[in-house]
């Protein structure tokens, strides 16, 4: 089988693209596996059509370059994505949107982008897309209750709940001051990307001499002739068994995505449009105003507040990111596939539940949690618990220390031993 060190695609959209103290560990460890599995989103898709048609062969290699060379920076259409990732129910029903300050008690409301992220981590849902160069997006979810939209117009990035009646605006620094345009870039990352163009730019990041790239056949999908790119990781402890990437034959643009567990089953992520238009779309597509009577929330505002609110030792209100800053930082073992990603805890330990009480929200909750979800497991780091999706595996060592990657558990147990 053809092997082929990746070339990074050009997909035309221009988004920008656990804890220190012990309240932290207790809510932010599971919140760590649903957030990372929530991440992987960027690597999969859904729905092709019946038929194969008949194309001329073509190598991965070729194939990839092709992707790579696709100019395509104008397109609409629908996307359907699907998630099946095996998490665990947080406590309180968010799952796990509420540990980050999302869902209707987040900072920005319920039209923060960032409340919004999560709920792609599992069911399916039906997104409206359009792109106009990397100044100009948009992300509709469709339910059947309300929509939600994320537009991005130069600098400024709007999100609108209709459920609410609700409004998230953020305008970049600096903006329109030196004549350049460019989204803000503190702006939480994920739903802008949740498009195959995007999930299969990551994919072929991820490949390598670690990787069996081919091409696996043909597909209809949306309409539209597409070659299929079949990549496989060749390292044993890895879950992903494989990411299907259909490639539209004529230019290179990727129509769907899917990733499939080692451990089979349904597809873990599936993302792909069911229709798709490569037409420039309407300037009015971005325009964007809130309607009469909306609640408009500004971004920059929604951050103070939440550094007030929640101060520095919790982790309500906070994104991943900043809840490994609070333990010191992120560090990645390994390479590939089975890379796993570690932040040393500060030696309080998971919470035994002892002395603090059963009353809710405490901490004998916070363990009695953890001890439903979580698997015990020794080596000689000592003990932690293992906290698992069909795609994402977590350890947490009994002083705190976290392990996390799309590895097996005696990936993470092995790494932890290495690392005492």
């Amino acid at each position: 089988m053809p092997r082929n060190e990746p070339t990074e695609g050009t997909d035309g959209w221009g988004g920008e693209g656990s804890p220190r103290r012990r309240k932290a560990v207790r809510y932010a460890v599971p919140v760590a596996v649903a957030g990372l599995a929530a991440a992987t989103i960027g690597l999969v898709p859904a729905f092709a059509g019946s038929g194969s048609p008949d194309l001329p062969k073509i190598s991965a290699q070729d194939l990839i370059a092709k992707m790579a060379k696709s100019d395509v920076q104008q397109l609409s259409g629908t996307v359907r994505a699907s998630a099946d990732l095996g998490l665990p129910s947080l406590p309180g029903g968010a799952g796990g949107a509420g540990a980050f300050g999302g869902g209707e008690g987040g900072d920005g409301g319920s039209a923060d982008p960032q409340s919004k992220l999560m709920e792609l981590a599992s069911g399916a849902h039906t997104l409206r897309v359009a792109a106009d160069g990397p100044d100009k997006q948009r992300v509709s979810i469709v339910d059947k209750a309300a929509e939600y939209s994320l537009v991005h117009n130069g600098n400024d990035v709007w999100g609108y709940d209709s459920g609410s009646n609700t409004a998230f605006h953020h305008t970049a620094p600096e903006a329109g001051k030196h004549g350049k345009q460019q989204a803000p870039k503190d702006l939480p990352q994920g739903l802008e990307n949740a498009t195959p163009q995007d999930l299969a730019k990551q994919a072929l990041q991820a490949a390598g001499d670690t990787t069996s790239v081919t091409v696996d056949g043909t597909a209809k999908v949306a309409g539209r002739d597409a070659y299929q790119l079949l990549i496989k990781p060749k390292q044993t402890a890895s879950t992903v068994g494989s990411i299907r990437i259909a490639v539209d034959a004529a230019n290179g643009v990727p129509l769907k995505f899917t990733l499939t567990p080692k451990s089979g089953g349904a597809a873990a992520i599936d993302v792909g449009f069911t229709s798709v238009d490569f037409a420039k779309p309407a300037a009015s597509t971005f325009a964007f105003t809130p309607p009469k009577g909306a609640k408009v929330v500004k971004g920059d505002e929604a951050g103070a507040t939440a550094q007030r609110e929640h101060g520095k030792d919790g982790a309500h209100g906070k994104d991943m990111k900043a809840v490994t800053q609070d333990m010191g930082g992120l560090n990645v073992l390994g390479k590939g596939w089975t890379s796993i990603a570690t932040v040393k805890g500060d030696g309080s330990g998971l919470p035994s539940g002892k002395g603090e009480g059963k009353g809710k929200g405490s901490g004998g909750d916070a363990a009695a949690f953890l001890d439903s979800i979580g698997d015990k497991v020794h080596g000689s780091f000592g003990s932690g618990r293992v906290f698992s999706t069909r795609l994402v595996n977590a350890l947490v060592t009994d002083n705190g220390t976290l392990y996390v990657g799309a590895v097996d558990k005696q990936a993470l147990i092995d790494a932890a031993n290495a690392a005492k």
